[in-house]
């Protein structure tokens, strides 16, 4: 075995690689790495070398790439795949040393350590202007419990702090386990004296932090941003912090990093600034090192991929064979996740048909993969969706149903607090297809920007939704029906389901005027990348 270590890494990692019996390992460095490309099995990295499709023509022996680090940014995983190679990171690697520096700028906040610090420097003795606050008795509100979030709680509880927590991908249960309460993010922003985020970027969570939510949140706020600087919108948080809604911001991100000189938000007074260094720590570093090599050792030695964030290779023929299946799945968990309610507890699969037959473990993962991926930050795949969801307090079971004549489907039901929400898939001329939501029959393309409606059947409806997209200049692509079996009442019409295909993702606002219809219960954007 080869192995090439890109990028400086540390030196215990290296010497556990050196270790290996019969493995060459050569350590170089970002500029003359590329040399040494031509018969490598493993190529190591952080974030300065770029692992594209071109470095990858030039890698035709590569079977694993480690990303010693969380972000895979740097890396084109789509050419990965397609080439075969496993791409793998350490994710939590840095999660107490991110978590340390969310507590240290609330301390920093609650304390005005560094205004007090520049003070006192300059040669004044401002006792009274800096009187602080106790952490003690304040409640935090944690957005994400993710490694990060987790982390923060139990730092946390040892400044006696009631902690709330809000993550609509996480059990009540699990929760409880670490000692937070479980609410909804009106209640959290309502309630906490502090608040951190630690939350994914996705659509959703993209300026979550708006002028509206800070208009909801107590008088003073202190916010603390050590996840993504897109979660906030930036200049909301000016005007929020000039007002004095907000009392205090401790931002180790930025949407644009790093930002501008005369970005308005540096002169605010009650911001303490970082360069994005929350995992920047000896230890943090020295951690990824390790782990990043024992995760290679595992794959290359005994065949174990270990936080892997792309799929697995695959021989042509197997992936003929069951690769429509695993797309199907990961959709059915996709859109499930959208139409869903509350917060999960279970996730069950039902093959039915010759599918019922197979090794249905990667059918499994990867409808776990769909449900999951939209709450968190790490990749969920084939490999890692069972020990997430385990993570995150889901049960998982698989049920295999061998009828004879029925068609090959999956069913996927996932349960929540609120309910269950089933949906029901087929592989039509090699397409995922959605066949059934609730019960009632439908069928849609499981591709692009949809939107679910739950509506009572009853003249109407159709009228209204082709007239609120119309207005709102979103284009129809295609419009699928269905309503459940049965004789409807002028006091118990039947329920009806629709899904609209549109050529463009569908903003809050649309979806609520859908829902001045009385007829129209649920209208939900999902979207579910080809």
């Amino acid at each position: 075995m080869k192995i090439l270590v890109a990028e400086p890494m540390a030196a215990a990692g290296i010497e556990l690689l050196k270790a290996q019996p019969g493995w060459d390992v050569i350590v170089s460095n970002p500029k003359e790495y590329a040399q040494y490309l031509g018969d490598i099995d493993a190529l190591l990295v952080r974030s300065a070398v770029k692992v594209n499709a071109d470095l990858l023509s030039k890698a035709p022996k590569l079977k694993v790439v480690g990303r010693a680090g969380v972000g895979v940014d740097n890396v084109d995983l789509p050419a990965a795949t397609a080439a075969g190679v496993l791409v793998m990171n350490t994710p939590g690697g840095n999660a107490i040393s991110v978590a340390e520096h969310t507590l240290a700028l609330m301390l920093c906040m609650a304390r005005a350590i560094p205004q007090a610090s520049a003070s006192t420097k300059s040669g004044k003795w401002e006792k009274k202007k800096f009187m602080g606050n106790e952490l003690r008795g304040k409640t935090l509100g944690v957005v994400g419990l993710g490694s990060i979030g987790r982390e923060v709680v139990k730092r946390a509880r040892s400044f006696e702090m009631r902690i709330l927590a809000s993550d609509p991908f996480v059990s009540t249960q699990a929760a409880t386990d670490i000692g937070v309460a479980l609410v909804d993010l009106a209640q959290l922003c309502a309630e906490s004296d502090y608040i951190t985020l630690h939350m994914a970027l996705t659509p959703e969570t993209t300026g979550m932090f708006n002028a509206t939510a800070f208009a909801n949140m107590k008088q003073g706020v202190r916010i603390i941003n050590c996840a993504r600087g897109e979660l906030i919108n930036q200049p909301a948080l000016v005007e929020a912090m000039k007002s004095g809604k907000v009392g205090g911001a401790g931002l180790d991100v930025f949407e644009v990093e790093p930002p501008v000189a005369d970005d308005p938000m540096l002169a605010l007074e009650g911001l303490i600034a970082t360069p994005h260094i929350g995992g920047s720590t000896e230890e943090a570093q020295e951690i990824v090192g390790v782990k990043i090599a024992e995760q290679v050792v595992e794959y290359l030695a005994h065949g174990v991929a270990i936080n892997a964030v792309n799929m697995p290779a695959m021989s042509p023929d197997q992936y003929k064979t069951v690769g429509p299946y695993i797309a199907l799945a990961e959709r059915l968990g996709t859109f499930a996740a959208y139409a869903a309610e509350g917060n999960p507890k279970s996730v069950r699969m039902i093959y039915s048909g010759r599918i019922a037959e197979f090794n249905t473990t990667l059918l499994r993962n990867s409808g776990l993969a769909g449900v999951l991926s939209r709450s968190t930050g790490t990749k969920v795949n084939l490999v890692n969706a069972m020990p997430i969801a385990a993570e995150r307090g889901l049960a998982v079971v698989e049920r295999h149903e061998n009828r004879n004549g029925h068609i090959d489907s999956i069913r996927l039901e996932l349960e929540t607090e609120l309910g269950v929400t089933i949906v029901e898939g087929a592989v039509v001329l090699d397409k995922p297809r959605l066949i059934q939501i609730d019960g009632i029959y439908i069928e849609v393309n499981l591709a692009g920007h949809l939107i679910l409606l739950k509506n009572y059947d009853v003249p109407g409806v159709i009228g209204h939704v082709g007239g609120v997209l119309g207005e709102n200049k979103i284009n129809i692509a295609n419009f699928a029906l269905g309503r459940q079996e049965g004789e409807a009442t002028a006091e118990k019409p039947m329920r009806a389901i629709a899904v609209v295909g549109v050529d463009a993702q569908v903003p809050e606002s649309v979806l609520t005027q859908l829902k001045t219809n009385p007829a129209i219960r649920v209208a939900r954007a999902v979207e579910i990348s080809a």
